[in-house]
């Protein structure tokens, strides 16, 4: 592992790792990723998130030297922990290409020679095909369209075909590239968690970047299913909800006003799935609702958590 600043800069592609008190996980990615070739592969950025479960001081004892370690002073979420990332990443190593991951993510085999392998591309970001571990399709982590045009999300037909156009994608298996930054700049880390990378990616394709998604690279997301509707801890009810009414307020334009009279029901109505916990729920959703209407992106982790734990 290496952590001073005399890397040679000009890379084609380096992976940015966010990671929080997920040791085992991280090392299952971290081994993967650090099996590609460097020819596939110049350099790999762990952004060391405050973990408590000893992930800092595994880290320092990792030799390889194309391994690089952003350790940040508190827990930023994995939206500021992608903002901070990258922007390190561009910073030291100039690369053409990121490719962006949570640490329970990670390439499949060949993964990162198939993205290189890729025709002289037309896409300023490429999103890979992402499965569970099992082999089946991971939903939560399908690129998706504008949800205001009347499709949501491709299909499993689409797995299967060529690449296609899409408006958004997640932080799994996604590879940016820098005409992509320099085009939008960087997500941005105040949303802490959930919606960041369709914030970006919706906001790229708004602005006349193209965003591929290509069956033919395929990651891997050895994460729990979710449905969007029970939250474990509770304060993820507020990030969630919050963000969401960001992403369809820049999508829908004038239409997300509208949209609104059928969204918030529809989320009030998840108080059911959180049995002994209503009060907290309501007081959640609340305030959520109303600072992603007002825009208000201010709100410290400290204050969301305290809403959470004041008394179910």
């Amino acid at each position: 592992m290496t952590t001073d600043r005399d890397q040679e800069q000009g890379c084609r592609l380096v992976a940015v790792v966010v990671t929080h008190d997920r040791l085992a996980k991280l090392q299952v990615t971290l081994a993967r990723l650090l099996a590609a070739s460097p020819a596939d592969l110049d350099a790999v950025v762990v952004v060391e998130n405050a973990s408590s479960d000893g992930t800092a001081e595994w880290l320092a004892r990792q030799e390889d030297p194309r391994l690089h370690v952003l350790a940040l002073p508190d827990n930023r979420g994995g939206a500021g922990g992608f903002e901070a990332g990258m922007r390190w990443a561009v910073t030291r190593f100039d690369p053409a290409w990121l490719v962006l991951m949570d640490d329970d993510a990670r390439p499949a085999p060949g993964a990162l020679a198939a993205f290189h392998a890729l025709p002289d591309t037309r896409w300023d970001a490429v999103a890979a095909a992402v499965y569970f571990p099992d082999g089946a399709l991971c939903p939560v982590n399908r690129p998706s369209y504008n949800p205001f045009g009347g499709r949501v999300h491709v299909t499993a037909e689409d797995y299967a075909g060529p690449a296609i156009a899409v408006d958004a994608a997640t932080f799994v298996g996604l590879f940016v590239s820098r005409a992509a930054i320099a085009r939008v700049g960087y997500p941005d880390g105040r949303l802490f968690v959930y919606g960041d990378d369709g914030l970006f990616t919706l906001a790229l394709s708004q602005a006349g970047g193209r965003i591929g998604f290509d069956p033919s690279v395929r990651f891997e997301h050895d994460c729990s299913t979710f449905d969007g509707r029970r939250f474990q801890p509770l304060w993820k009810i507020y990030y969630y909800h919050r963000n969401l009414l960001l992403f369809y307020r820049r999508a829908g334009g004038w239409r997300f006003w509208p949209a609104c009279l059928l969204i918030l029901p529809k989320w009030l109505a998840k108080v059911r799935h959180h049995p002994g916990q209503r009060r907290a729920f309501l007081r959640l959703m609340r305030r959520a609702v109303r600072d992603g209407l007002a825009g208000r992106l201010d709100v410290s982790h400290a204050e969301i958590r305290a809403l959470a734990e004041a008394g179910a």
